[in-house]
């Protein structure tokens, strides 16, 4: 039987706002071995990412990968990690802040921003519970990852299904599923690798290097290879590049099954050996740099290309809190919320309120609490 939160979900006469709920994969809370194996646990138990019967992937989890990978992945946190904390954590906390003061500034209405993680914290039913708290009755999901996958974008709605579950009164729920085509994100991303240009100088070739998942996935219908081309095409067309000036490839693979191909570091070390040398690599299936893009393309397959007879390779941040991440952004969630009353135009506040107090007062009468 479903057990329902103890407090009430509605209030009457509460004023009522848009909720934005912007995940992000997740981070351990800090870079110790204790940390990252908690946090690997959560994450790699969900079938979403790892589709092999439980039964098996159980022992193959807690008998071997829990207990040799936190370790070495620990050390690859502590690398990257900040003063402040996760970088994850303090880019996308950072772009959720500036999303909610743009919105603020476009929409007629009330909106509240809550980052949540789809692993770790802050957790979704976190953010979740404080857009409730804050009188969220409409609310619009938005899944970090501008190409979708059934391993990333899917994941965010079995958790929030599973916490709605949970809720007498749902409210309104709104879905963005992807935006990897989104001629903004393309301008945006052009024009953060065209500055990075103009900084640190051009170099002969540009890579993109997009999360990877197994090849199986993609044959069983996952879309998220074919975006990954569509983005990084229209990226380089953007950039005037022609073919031979950019290639694609996907990292972080993990275990002995074939994920999508070609590899980034086999890729590189492959350039490395007979061209070309100079490279600048980016990855734009990530919205904020994170443990994969510092640690494993800025350090780690860097030092291997080196290693393997390459000049250099210099890597392009991620958009994080960029203006135009947060510009392109919030004219993504204002559209994706047209027909709310709090994003049309003849939203007025004070109408607004009056008619909540009324409503309150009539509540009150009937023996409602007040």
């Amino acid at each position: 039987m479903t057990t329902f939160l103890n407090q009430p979900d509605y209030r009457h006469g509460t004023p009522e706002r848009i909720g934005v709920l912007a995940v992000n994969l997740g981070t351990p809370d800090d870079p110790s071995t204790a940390a990252v194996r908690r946090y690997l646990a959560e994450f790699l138990w969900d079938p979403r990412i790892i589709e092999v019967p439980r039964p098996i992937w159980w022992l193959v989890l807690n008998l071997v990968i829990l207990r040799f990978r936190p370790a070495k992945s620990a050390h690859a946190y502590q690398s990257i990690w900040t003063p402040e904390g996760s970088p994850l954590l303090l880019h996308s906390r950072a772009l959720a802040a500036g999303l909610e003061t743009t919105l603020a500034s476009r929409l007629p209405g009330p909106v509240k921003v809550e980052l949540a993680m789809t692993y770790g914290n802050p957790s979704i039913a976190a953010g979740l519970e404080k857009l409730r708290a804050a009188g969220a009755r409409r609310i619009l999901v938005l899944p970090l990852y501008p190409q979708y996958s059934a391993t990333t974008t899917a994941s965010i709605f079995d958790r929030i299904s599973k916490e709605l579950r949970r809720w007498r009164w749902l409210p309104e729920l709104r879905f963005i599923n992807q935006y990897h085509d989104e001629p903004a994100w393309i301008a945006a991303m052009a024009g953060s690798i065209r500055a990075h240009w103009q900084a640190q100088g051009r170099q002969d070739h540009l890579l993109f290097s997009f999360h990877g998942i197994p090849r199986r996935y993609l044959l069983n219908g996952d879309p998220y290879h074919c975006q990954c081309h569509q983005s990084a095409r229209q990226v380089a067309e953007a950039l005037g590049l022609a073919r031979h000036e950019w290639s694609l490839s996907f990292q972080s693979r993990v275990g002995k099954e074939e994920w999508l191909r070609p590899y980034t570091d086999e890729l590189l070390r492959e350039y490395g050996k007979s061209g070309p040398r100079r490279i600048t690599a980016v990855c734009p299936g990530f919205a904020v740099d994170c443990l994969e893009t510092l640690e494993e393309i800025a350090i780690r397959n860097r030092d291997d290309f080196i290693a393997a007879g390459g000049e250099s390779l210099d890597y392009v941040p991620c958009l994080n809190d960029s203006p135009d991440h947060v510009a392109l952004l919030a004219d993504l969630v204002a559209r994706h919320c047209r027909g709310w009353p709090e994003a049309e135009p003849g939203y007025d506040p004070a109408t607004r309120a009056e008619a909540g107090a009324a409503a309150a007062a009539r509540a009150i009468e009937l023996g409602a609490e007040s």
